[in-house]
């Protein structure tokens, strides 16, 4: 599926759009909670939920032993800005 520009609201995607964006992203959707999407890098892990009002963003592990960091972002805020925010890691 086309993107839209890196620019465009989240919240003038597609869910489609989005599930492949984090796809592409090299997460993992929860079989059993599909609003839930799981990465991992090699220093960090991450759990990612699609609520109603933001997508929130769960570090479980970063090479730092620092303790879990939870984030959210509106679905307001450009596909790259929440790319930036979410994928560079805690």
């Amino acid at each position: 599926m086309a993107l839209p520009s890196p620019t465009t609201p989240l919240y003038n995607h597609p869910l489609p759009a989005l599930e492949a964006w984090l796809d592409d992203q090299g997460c993992s959707q929860d079989k059993s909670n599909p609003n839930v999407w799981r990465v991992t890098r090699p220093s960090w892990q991450a759990e990612i939920i699609m609520d109603v009002e933001d997508i929130r963003v769960r570090y479980i592990r970063d090479g730092f032993g620092s303790k879990e960091i939870q984030r959210a972002f509106p679905y307001s805020l450009s596909r790259q800005d929440v790319e930036d925010a979410i994928f560079t890691g805690p």
